[in-house]
C-alpha cells in the first residue's frame, strides 16, 4: 500500500508549518484537514496558509466551498482520497494536515458514511428544540441513547448532535454502532499518524499570541466583509471559532476586545478537545515540538516513508 504521512494534533501547533518543510524534502503535496479552511473567503480567522507561506507547495481540500454551502465529513474523506490518488499517481507524497479529527479519523480508519440516511424534518424539530431549551438539552438526549458519542461530541456542536439523533430516530440504531461496523473494512492507504504536541502553556501562549496577529491582519475586516457579501452570521460556516465572536462584536453584542478575549479561551478549549481526540487514536505518535526541534522531527517522518535526505 502506498504510504500517506498525516500530522495532526491541536491547533497553533505549527503542523502547516511542518507539512510544508517535509513536502519539499519528499516532493510532496500538502491536504488539508481542517473543517474551516474549505470554506471560500475565510482565510485569516482560518490560519489559512498565504501563498508565501505554502512556498510553492500545492495544497489541496481548502477554498474548495462556498460559506453557504452544506459541507460534511463523508464529502470530505471522498474528495480527500481523490486526491490522494491523484498525488501517488504523479509520483509524489501526500501530506494529510490539521487539526479536525472526524476529517483525519475517517481516512485513516476507513469510516463508511451513508448520505442517504436523511430527515430533514426531524432536523428542523431538533432545531427549535435547541433554540428553545438550549443545545445541552439535546446533548442530555443524546447522552441517554448513546453516551459514547455524548462523549465524544461538544454539547455545542448541535449539527453533529442532531446528526447522531437523527441516525438513531431513522435507523434505530446509534451512530457509533454505525461507526464501529463502518470500520470493519481496512483503510485504503497505509496512514503513517504523527501528532505534533508541546507543553500546555506554551501552547496557549502561542494560541493567544496568534489571536492578536489574526486582529493585526484584518481578522475584523474580514468579517465584515463576507457579512457584507450578504452571508449570515447563523451559517454553520461563520460559527467557526472567530468568525462567531468578531460577528457578536460588529453586531453590537459585545466590544471587540471582548471578543478576542472569547476567541483566545474558545480556542484553548478547542485545543483540549482536539488533544483529547487524537489520543484516542491508537495508531498515533506523538512528536514534542519543543523536545525535538524541527529536524529531529523532520528527520523522524522522512525515516517513516524511508526516504533519504
Amino acid at each position: 500500500m502506498k504510504k500517506v504521512i498525516v500530522l495532526g494534533g491541536p491547533t497553533a501547533t505549527g503542523k502547516t508549518e511542518m507539512a510544508v518543510e517535509l513536502a519539499l524534502l519528499v516532493d510532496g503535496e500538502v491536504i488539508s484537514a481542517d473543517s474551516a479552511q474549505v470554506y471560500r473567503y475565510m482565510n485569516i480567522g482560518t490560519a489559512k496558509p498565504t501563498l508565501e507561506e505554502q512556498r510553492g507547495i500545492p495544497h489541496h481540500m481548502i477554498d474548495i466551498v462556498y460559506p453557504d454551502e452544506e459541507f460534511s465529513v463523508a464529502r470530505y474523506k471522498a474528495m480527500a482520497e481523490d486526491t490522494i490518488k491523484n498525488i501517488l499517481s504523479r509520483g509524489k507524497v501526500p501530506i494529510v494536515a490539521g487539526g479536525t479529527g472526524l476529517y483525519i479519523s475517517s481516512l485513516v480508519y476507513n469510516i463508511q458514511f451513508s448520505d442517504t440516511i436523511s430527515d430533514w424534518g426531524f432536523r428542523e424539530r431538533m432545531k427549535t428544540l435547541a433554540e428553545q431549551y438550549g443545545p445541552e438539552y439535546l446533548h442530555d438526549r443524546l447522552r441517554e441513547i448513546d453516551p459514547e458519542s455524548a462523549r465524544r461530541i461538544h454539547p455545542n456542536n448541535v449539527k453533529r448532535v442532531i446528526r447522531a439523533l437523527e441516525v438513531f430516530e431513522t435507523t434505530g440504531r446509534t451512530i457509533t454502532e454505525h461507526q464501529a461496523e463502518a470500520r470493519k473494512e481496512p483503510p485504503k492507504f497505509d496512514y503513517l499518524v504523527f501528532g505534533l504536541i508541546m507543553d500546555r502553556q506554551k501552547l496557549y501562549e502561542r494560541i493567544d499570541k496568534r489571536a492578536d496577529l489574526m486582529m493585526e491582519k484584518g481578522l475584523a475586516d474580514e468579517v465584515a466583509e463576507i457579512l457584507n457579501m450578504g452571508y449570515s452570521r447563523d451559517l454553520v460556516s461563520l460559527q467557526a471559532l472567530g468568525y462567531k465572536e468578531i460577528a457578536a462584536a460588529i453586531s453590537g453584542e459585545c466590544t471587540m476586545e471582548e471578543a478576542v478575549d472569547r476567541i483566545k479561551l474558545g480556542t484553548r478549549h478547542l485545543a483540549k478537545r482536539q488533544i483529547t481526540w487524537f489520543r484516542s487514536m491508537d495508531s498515533l505518535k506523538w512528536l514534542d515540538t519543543q523536545a525535538l526541534g524541527k529536524r529531529a522531527m523532520l528527520k523522524i517522518l522522512v525515516d517513516s516513508l524511508n526516504i533519504s535526505y
